[in-house]
C-alpha cells in the first residue's frame, strides 16, 4: 500500500512531540510510570465559566448546524475588540477575523493561501515543528535564521536582512516561542518590522498562541507598529491560555484579502469550526480573565521551581525563559558519553535514554532547529516536576 501514498505525504515528518508522546504513552500501557514533559499541553482544567458556557449553548440548542466558515460575528467581533484594546491592533474588525480548528490549522491555511512552489519563508529558529512541514507541504523552501543559547534563542533583524532574497514571501516568528519560551521585545520587533518594509510583498506570521503565559509584564505586538497590519497575519487562538486544548479554537487576523483567502480554503477542506466550542471561546474571551492569569502565576513559579533543579544538574547549561512553558536546555556536553550500555551521540539519544532510564519523556531539539538543545515541558504539576528532574539527575549521574 505504500507505493499509493503520495511524495508530498511520504516526505512529511510525523511531529516529534506527538510522536513522543505517542511512545510515552506506550511505556504507560504496559504498567511503566512515566512523567511526560513532551506535550505542550497545560494540565489545568478549563475554566468553570468557560464550560458553563458549553452546557448552556448546548441547552439553547442553536449551535448545532454547520457555523459560519469564518466564526459566529459576534466571536468575531470580541476577537478583534481584544486585539484593538489588548494589543493595539487599531486597524481589527471583525472582517479581519477568521476563527479556525486551532491554530495550526490556521497557520495551515495561511500558507496554503500564499505561497508558491519555490517560493522561501524565512523561519526564526529555534521555532515550533510544524511551521517547516506545513511550509513544505504548500510548496515552499524553509529558511532558518537561528538564535542560540547566549542570545537567548532569538534571531536578529540583520539576521533576517540577510536571509531575505528574492524569492522571499513571509517570515514567521513565535512570542512567546515554542520551544524556548523567549519573547521578543517591542525594540526587537521594531527592528524586524523596518526589515520586512523595505520589502514589496513580504508578509511576516505572527504566531501569538502564548501570549497570556508571558513573565515580561508586557507582551508586543507587530501588527500595532506603523505600515504593518496591511503585512501581518496574526495568529493566536484559546489552547494555551484558557487551557481549551481540546476545544480546537484558533483564529487570524489579517488584511481583509488574506482574511478571505484563508476562508475560502476553509471552505473546502473543514467549513467552520464546532459551535459549542466558540460559544466556550466567547465566554473565554469576553469574560473574567482571572483564570488565566492565575494559570500564567502558577507556571511562573513551576518555571522557578525547574530553573533551580536544572542549575543542579552537572552539563545541562540553559537560559531563563520569559513565557510559554517550557526550558531548552543544551545537553551537548552530554554528547559522546556512554553508562557503558547506552551511547549517547545526540539529542535524540538524550531524550530515549532518559524516557527508557528514568521514565520522563522529553523532546529532542533537533525537530525544533536545535540540535544540541532538548525541550522541556513544565505544565505539569510540582510534584511531578520534581520527580522528574530528580530521575533525570540520577539518569544523567551514571553517564561517564
Amino acid at each position: 500500500m505504500h507505493s499509493i501514498l503520495s511524495d508530498r505525504i511520504n516526505a512529511m515528518e510525523e511531529s516529534a512531540t506527538i510522536a513522543m508522546a505517542k511512545k510515552a504513552r506506550e511505556l504507560k500501557g504496559q504498567g511503566i510510570d512515566i512523567i511526560s514533559l513532551s506535550l505542550g499541553e497545560p494540565d489545568f482544567k478549563t475554566p468553570l465559566h468557560i464550560q458553563q458556557a458549553a452546557k448552556d449553548a448546548i441547552d439553547e440548542g442553536k449551535y448545532f448546524s454547520y457555523s459560519p466558515v469564518a466564526g459566529y460575528q459576534d466571536l468575531r467581533e470580541a476577537i478583534a475588540k481584544k486585539l484593538r484594546e489588548e494589543n493595539s491592533i487599531k486597524e481589527a474588525k471583525a472582517e479581519n477575523i477568521v476563527v479556525s480548528t486551532g491554530a495550526k490549522h490556521a497557520i495551515a491555511n495561511i500558507f496554503m493561501c500564499i505561497v508558491n512552489e519555490g517560493d522561501e519563508v524565512v523561519i526564526f529558529s529555534p521555532y515550533w515543528v510544524s511551521y517547516s512541514e506545513i511550509i513544505k507541504l504548500a510548496g515552499g523552501v524553509p529558511v532558518l535564521i537561528d538564535g542560540n543559547l547566549e542570545n537567548n534563542f532569538k534571531a536578529t533583524a540583520g539576521q533576517l536582512k540577510a536571509a531575505i532574497t528574492d524569492k522571499t514571501k513571509a517570515v514567521i516568528y513565535s512570542s512567546p516561542c515554542n520551544p524556548s519560551g523567549s519573547v521578543f521585545s517591542k525594540e526587537e520587533l521594531e527592528a524586524i518590522a523596518d526589515v520586512v518594509k523595505e520589502k514589496d510583498d513580504l508578509v511576516v506570521v505572527a504566531d501569538e498562541i502564548y501570549e497570556l503565559i508571558n513573565f515580561t509584564g508586557q507582551h508586543a505586538s507587530i501588527a500595532s507598529f506603523p505600515g504593518m497590519f496591511e503585512r501581518t497575519i496574526t495568529v493566536n487562538g484559546f489552547s494555551k491560555g484558557y487551557a481549551m486544548t481540546g476545544w480546537r479554537v484558533g483564529y487570524i487576523c489579517a488584511p481583509v484579502s488574506l482574511a478571505k483567502a484563508c476562508e475560502k480554503i476553509q471552505s473546502q477542506f473543514t467549513s467552520g469550526g464546532t459551535g459549542i466550542a466558540q460559544r466556550a471561546a466567547l465566554a473565554g474571551i469576553s469574560g473574567d480573565q482571572s483564570s488565566s492569569k492565575e494559570m500564567a502565576k502558577a507556571y511562573l513559579k513551576r518555571r522557578d521551581l525547574v530553573l533551580g533543579l536544572l542549575k543542579e544538574i552537572p552539563g545541562i547549561k540553559t537560559h531563563v525563559p520569559e513565557g510559554a512553558f517550557y526550558f531548552f536546555p543544551d545537553v551537548s556536553a552530554f554528547f559522546g558519553k556512554s553508562t557503558g550500555q547506552h551511547t549517547i551521540n545526540n539529542a535524540d539519544d538524550f531524550c530515549l535514554y532518559i524516557l527508557n532510564e528514568a521514565h520522563v519523556s522529553l523532546v529532542t531539539g533537533a525537530a525544533f532547529g536545535a540540535p544540541n538543545c532538548i525541550r522541556l515541558s513544565y505544565a505539569a504539576s510540582e510534584e511531578e516536576l520534581k520527580e522528574a528532574l530528580k530521575r533525570i539527575k540520577d539518569a544523567l549521574a551514571k553517564i561517564n
